[in-house]
């Protein structure tokens, strides 16, 4: 028995399509689609969230100086003249340091990040806007899921499709 359905596709056609799906799965929580397709879907999925939630908590935060342009009271950039060396003059953009915390991911946490982004694909949220796929599986799915072994996905039959009676499935998030 194969490892994976072929889905009646060439490779890249057919990876292209399951990363959509997964994508889609992961960022709405329901998708509609034939019942293979749904059960290699959810074969995918599965072992992505469960990466992610094994990975959920594995990161530290520090401290680093950003330096950024001040800016006057319209929104540009401060400019300050300097004379160089040589007697020179030139306008300098004026800067300003302030501390900010950020993420950094344990080595673990960034392969796994590298193993979702090879799987996940830019999308949108219902308002339009653009989402990382990457991180709301880390930030959103994984806590919700946190306390769960396995079993995130489900897939509920609707019957036969009118035209050509394929078996359609709804794949949702548990």
């Amino acid at each position: 028995m194969p490892a994976y359905r072929k889905l009646g596709r060439a490779t890249d056609v057919r990876l292209s399509m399951l990363k959509g799906m997964v994508t889609t799965l992961i960022l709405t929580g329901r998708i509609e689609t034939t019942e293979a397709r749904a059960k290699e879907v959810k074969r995918i999925a599965e072992k992505l969230i469960t990466l992610a939630i094994k990975e959920k908590d594995n990161f530290k935060t520090k401290s680093i100086k950003v330096s950024s342009a001040k800016k006057d009271s319209k929104g540009r950039k401060v400019l300050v003249s300097k004379t160089s060396k040589n007697g020179n003059k030139y306008d300098v953009v004026e800067r300003t340091e302030s501390e900010e915390m950020v993420q950094v991911d344990d080595p673990s946490r960034l392969a796994a990040r590298k193993e979702l982004i090879k799987w996940l694909r830019k999308g949108h949220d219902e308002k339009g806007n653009t989402v990382n796929p990457v991180n709301y599986l880390f930030e959103t799915v994984a806590p919700k899921y946190a306390g769960r072994n396995g079993g995130y996905c489900r897939i509920i039959k609707l019957g036969a499709r009118r035209g050509d009676a394929t078996e359609m499935a709804i794949l949702e998030l548990v």
